[in-house]
C-alpha cells in the first residue's frame, strides 16, 4: 500500500513548448514504474497546454480552481469534482481560465504520459 497526502507532495516546475506560459508545476502522486502515471498539474491564471494527443486514454480530475477543456469540436468550463476523459488519440488541450488558477489530477497508463504536440 502507498498513501500520499496531495498537500505534502512537492510542486516541481514544468517547462517546455507544450505550455502557453511558465506558471505550471506538477506533483507526482504515485511512483513511476507501475501500470499508471498519476500526477497533479497546476496551472497559473490563463495558462494552458497546447493542442496535443496521447497514445492511451487520459483521465483528468479537477481538484482546484476553474479550467477549460477543449477538443477540436467543443470547449467546456470545468470545476472542482469534474472528471474528464479524453480517449486515446483525441486532439485536445486543457488549462486555467483567465481569472482562476486550475489544478487537476491526470491519470494515464504507463507510457501514456508521452504526448504528441499538435500546436506550436
Amino acid at each position: 500500500m502507498n498513501i500520499v497526502s496531495m498537500k505534502e507532495v512537492a510542486k516541481v516546475p514544468r517547462t517546455g513548448t507544450l505550455f502557453t506560459g511558465a506558471d505550471v508545476s506538477a506533483q507526482q502522486l504515485i511512483p513511476e514504474g507501475g501500470d499508471y502515471n498519476m500526477s497533479i498539474v497546476n496551472f497559473g491564471k490563463g495558462v494552458r497546454n497546447k493542442f496535443h494527443m496521447h497514445e492511451c486514454d487520459q483521465i483528468l480530475i479537477v481538484t482546484a480552481g476553474t479550467g477549460i477543456v477543449a477538443t477540436e469540436h467543443e470547449q467546456r468550463t470545468v470545476g472542482v469534482g469534474d472528471v474528464i476523459l479524453f480517449p486515446k488519440g483525441e486532439k485536445h488541450w486543457h488549462g486555467a481560465t483567465e481569472d482562476s488558477e486550475f489544478s487537476h489530477i491526470f491519470i494515464t497508463k504507463t507510457g501514456g504520459k508521452n504526448y504528441i504536440q499538435l500546436e506550436e
